[in-house]
């Protein structure tokens, strides 16, 4: 997106966002949504390992001089009904992109491409108290 920056009379300059700026909007913008995790294939899985937590993970735009199209690839929580969170996260990416860059986003298109079901960790079983030996008595 090119945009001329207004301040006063006249233009004073340009403002470019790149894709990369779009989709990591987007994908902060997914994130907020429960029940949705994004998938990113192999690339993406190894940078999570190394310790790299990518936003944009799971994420294509499109973007031109003043639209937006947004491909998002995600995984579902299992115990959510499919279409209710996909229209959640297609309303909460449309809105967000569109109040931080001034884009009209055209289109949120959701590849739900896994379930999965979130089990609670197991609780690590209390510590068993351990009885210290009494200490002999002074005499």
């Amino acid at each position: 997106m090119e945009e001329n920056v207004q301040g006063g009379p006249g233009t004073i300059g340009t403002m470019h966002l790149s894709d990369e700026v779009v989709a990591t909007i987007a994908g902060l913008a997914a994130s907020e949504v429960q029940g949705i995790a994004m998938s990113g294939g192999l690339v993406g899985g190894i940078a999570e390992k190394l310790g790299r937590k990518d936003v944009t993970r799971g994420i294509k735009v499109q973007v031109g001089d003043q639209e937006a199209a947004v491909d998002l690839y995600v995984i579902v929580d299992y115990d959510l009904v499919i279409p209710d969170v996909v229209r959640q996260v297609q309303e909460k990416v449309k809105s967000t992109v569109e109040e931080k860059t001034g884009l009209k986003v055209v289109k949120v298109d959701v590849h739900v491409q896994g379930v999965s079901r979130h089990r609670p960790e197991p609780e690590p079983a209390p510590a068993a108290a351990v009885e210290e030996p009494p200490s002999p008595a002074s005499e």
